[in-house]
């Protein structure tokens, strides 16, 4: 995954979407909208589940990171 793809998820999960929640669970209660709740539950369900794919993924690009930077450090110790 690209880092804007990345920020991009990033932005929707942390922000976009928890906002979509209260503006849904709100405004049908105000509204008398059907379904209004089980709308917010599902939106706020999805976004706790791109919130866990966005954690697997970062963790997945730290440990990356971190073994290739051992790695260049193991490979710098066999020039000395």
């Amino acid at each position: 995954m690209s880092n804007s793809t990345y920020d991009l998820l990033k932005w929707i999960a942390l922000i976009c979407l928890p906002a979509l929640v209260a503006l849904v669970a709100s405004l049908g209660e105000i509204w008398g909208i059907p379904y209004s709740v089980q709308i917010a539950a599902t939106i706020a369900a999805v976004d706790t589940f791109l919130g866990a794919c966005l954690q697997v993924s970062s963790a997945q690009y730290t440990d990356k990171q971190y073994d290739d930077e051992e790695y260049e450090e193991y490979e710098g110790d066999e020039d000395e």
